[in-house]
């Protein structure tokens, strides 16, 4: 978990007050350098949260204060209406999808424990309209001697393939998905100690009768203390406070039932183990948590270079492929791969049979490798490498996310029975890139994200479950930071009850 620096002035936020030229599309922030920029500027006073960092105490005369100083960390360079952007819009009303997927699912005619493992594979180009709103006010997590605000980002997220229609002069946009869900900054630990007022507030216990057992102990009248049974040293059994027992031995305990002012403050204390949580909610059926953080680049969580992306043999990585292990990987392995970034093997366009492919792991994945738009049709990542050629990328950050993580939190995936029954969703993993693009002599945000969906089913012709990647990776900006022509043609696409109005990306933090 990442928190903000500046413990004793923490409620006195002025990196929130911004000041900002609407005209040059720019921002610079109180107590940051200029010359930091968008990302340095928002990512300027975080660090990691460690056992020994301080926790501060929970007031409720800060109630308010707190809440209209909620920390929504760098999901505030988020806020805005995102569109589909690629270099080939730039100076036309058509637009080519800048987003890529790739979609395995059953093959007609076929059921769990018949004829296993025929699938049916699509893979599109698309555009997309990605909207985020930064949710007023800090979302307070209640959990006793522990509260946590969370700052809640709300995003709507719709997407059109891309289709070439025989016989038509124009591009077809077909609606393919829709999504809405929120995200969260989980940040803003506090200690919640008992206090008077509160312990007479929500006491529900009654007090001790005058004649209960080692009523002198207990001061208040109440059962507030943890008493212990002892021999003293008359050799008689006697009950004394933890004050009073210096550490001889004890024969039993009799813990307290109320709380005492203070109550809570020695812990234990809560750490949260991620910084970023995503919850989407998909009409297939299908609810999502995924739980991640930054990923800390050499110089810290702000990476002062652009995103990394493998190039020809390094590229056959299955985490990042349309082709799984269990579906025999195209008979390629990490030893012996294939390189994306030259035609496609030979075999890929012959007549396949048991000679030159014995195994069936060529026949079995051979349309993937065939498709009009490998290599994407293989590792749609690529496509956002390829995006970022002849762009400058100053900096950027780079979330990570899972819903089955290594160690640690889980999110998770609940499916609705047809799913559950015949296409099971069982993991989801994301990266996503928010990035300073330095263009005509002025920074904007661009954000490029890949999310893969692992769905189980059937199974291989040993009785083995296979992993089925169905995966979306798209490059998009702010769209006030497209051209017209791109501006307008999503407008169109992607019609609203209202005018799409949003901060240029050079304001990510806009006060309503």
């Amino acid at each position: 978990m990442l928190k903000r620096n500046g413990f004793d002035d923490e409620l006195n936020l002025t990196h929130l007050d911004a000041n900002i030229d609407s005209n040059q599309n720019e921002i610079s922030f109180k107590g940051a350098p200029e010359t930091d920029g968008i990302l340095a500027s928002m990512m300027k006073g975080y660090s990691k949260v460690q056992i020994e960092t301080p926790i501060r105490p929970f007031h409720e005369s800060n109630l308010q204060k707190i809440l209209d100083n909620v920390d929504y960390g760098i999901l505030r360079a988020l806020q805005g209406t995102w569109v589909s952007y690629n270099h080939n819009g730039n100076g036309s009303r058509e637009l080519i999808g800048s987003g890529i997927h790739t979609t395995i699912m059953p093959s007609p005619g076929t059921n769990a424990g018949t004829i296993p493992g025929k699938f049916s594979f699509e893979c599109e180009e698309y555009i997309e309209k990605l909207t985020f709103d930064l949710v007023p006010g800090g979302v307070r997590n209640r959990g006793g001697a522990n509260e946590q605000f969370c700052g809640a980002v709300k995003y709507e997220q719709s997407i059109k393939s891309v289709n070439a229609v025989p016989g038509e002069s124009a591009l077809k946009y077909t609606p393919i998905h829709e999504e809405n869900g929120m995200y969260l900054w989980l940040s803003d630990i506090f200690n919640y100690a008992a206090t008077e007022k509160t312990i007479e507030e929500d006491r529900g216990i009654h007090a001790l009768e005058p004649n209960a057992p080692n009523r002198d102990l207990y001061k208040s009248g109440y059962q507030d203390e943890t008493v212990f049974l002892i021999i003293n040293d008359l050799g008689e059994k006697e009950y004394v406070t933890l004050e009073n027992l210096k550490g001889r031995p004890y024969l039993s305990i009799v813990p307290a039932k109320e709380l005492k002012p203070g109550a809570g403050q020695t812990g234990p204390y809560f750490i949260p183990d991620y910084s970023i949580s995503r919850s989407g909610v998909i009409p297939h059926g299908s609810t999502i948590t995924l739980l991640g953080d930054l990923t800390r680049g050499k110089s810290g969580y702000l990476i002062n270079t652009a995103p990394e992306f493998p190039e020809g043999n390094e590229a056959w990585e299955y985490d990042h492929l349309s082709i799984s292990k269990t579906m025999g990987g195209a008979g390629a392995s990490k030893k012996e791969p294939i390189n994306l970034d030259e035609a496609p093997p030979a075999w890929v366009f012959e007549k396949l049979n048991k000679d030159n492919d014995p195994q069936e792991n060529r026949i079995y994945t051979q349309r993937i490798l065939a498709h009009p738009l490998y290599p994407y049709s293989v590792r749609p990542d690529l496509r956002l490498r390829d995006s970022l050629k002849g762009e400058t990328i100053k900096n950027h950050v780079l979330i990570q996310m899972s819903s089955k993580n290594k160690t640690g939190a889980q999110g998770g995936i609940l499916n609705v029975p047809f799913v559950n029954r015949f296409v099971t969703t069982v993991e989801m993993n994301m990266r996503m890139w928010i990035e300073t693009v330095e263009e005509n002599g002025k920074e904007i945000l661009q954000l490029q994200y890949e999310q893969i969906i692992f769905f189980e089913f059937d199974f291989g012709d040993d009785g083995g479950t296979t992993s089925w990647p169905h995966i979306q990776v798209n490059t998009l900006r702010k769209i006030e930071d497209v051209s017209p022509e791109q501006r307008q043609l999503m407008e169109e696409q992607f019609p609203s009850s209202h005018k799409i109005e949003s901060p240029a990306s050079g304001c990510p933090y806009h006060k309503g």
